[in-house]
C-alpha cells in the first residue's frame, strides 16, 4: 500500500472491514479526528454519503473513537499522516450485531443470497456518491485534471477508454458509465466476501485441528 500510494497518489482512499456498518475518518490509534480544514471536509463528505444512502443510520466519527479500542500502525492513518492522502476512510460494510458470538462467521458476513445482494448494491452506491461528493468537496488546487479521468483502471489491469464525446448521447454516456462503475464495484465486493469465506474457513479448520491433537495428548 506504501509503494501503491506513491505510484499516482490518490485522493480517496478506502479501506473496507466488516463487523459493523460505519464510515470512519482518520484516526485509528488515537481517540479524535484531525484537527482544521481536511478534517471538517472528510466528515462533511461522510455526513453527506451517511444521509444520502443510508438515512443517517452509519456510525461517522474516528476508527478510534467508535470501535472501542484503538488500533495502531493502520493504513488509513498512515496513508494520511505520511502520504499526505486527503481523504483516507475506512467503512465498516455489514456486521449481524443479533449473531451469537461463537458464530463469527455469522457476525461479520450475510448468510443469506437477499442479504448479500443488498449489501452488495447498498454499498456500491455509497462508493460512487463518496466519489461524487469528494471531488466535489476538494479544493480545486486538489481536483484531477479531467484529462486523467479519461481512463479508467478496473480490477483486473486493462485499461478502458472513456470517451464520453464519442458516444451516441451525453445521457447514454453517463448511464454507460454508472453501469460499469457498479459492475466494477459490486465484482470487488463478492471478492471481499469470498475470501473473507475463506479465510474464516481456514481459520476454523486450523481450530478444530488443534482441538483435536490437543485432545489426542490428553
Amino acid at each position: 500500500m506504501q509503494e501503491l500510494s506513491k505510484s499516482f497518489k490518490p485522493h480517496i482512499w478506502v479501506n473496507v472491514h466488516s463487523g459493523m456498518e460505519a464510515l470512519f475518518m482518520p484516526y485509528d490509534h488515537k481517540n479524535t479526528t484531525p484537527d482544521g480544514a481536511p478534517s471538517h471536509l472528510m466528515r462533511s463528505v461522510l455526513e453527506n454519503v451517511n444521509h444520502r444512502n443510508f438515512q443517517d443510520s452509519c456510525l461517522v466519527g474516528s476508527g478510534g473513537g467508535a470501535v472501542g479500542y484503538l488500533a495502531h500502525g493502520t493504513t488509513t492513518d498512515y496513508l494520511y499522516d505520511i502520504a499526505k492522502v486527503p481523504m483516507p476512510f475506512t467503512f465498516e460494510i455489514y456486521g449481524d450485531e443479533k449473531a451469537s458470538t461463537d458464530d463469527c462467521f455469522k457476525m461479520f458476513n450475510p448468510v443469506d443470497k437477499i442479504t448479500f445482494d443488498r449489501v452488495i448494491n447498498k454499498w456500491c452506491m455509497a462508493f460512487l456518491i463518496l466519489f461524487e461528493e469528494g471531488l466535489r468537496t476538494l479544493p480545486d488546487d486538489q481536483v484531477v485534471s479531467q484529462g486523467a479521468l479519461d481512463n479508467w483502471v478496473p480490477m483486473g489491469g486493462e485499461i478502458l477508454e472513456r470517451n464520453m464525446d464519442q458516444k451516441s448521447g451525453g445521457e447514454n454516456g453517463k448511464l454507460e458509465g454508472l453501469d460499469l462503475g457498479m459492475q466494477e464495484l459490486k465484482t470487488y465486493f463478492r471478492l471481499f466476501m469470498l475470501s473473507t469465506f475463506l479465510l474464516m474457513f481456514m481459520f476454523c479448520s486450523r481450530i478444530s485441528k488443534n482441538r483435536s491433537r490437543d485432545s489426542g495428548n490428553i
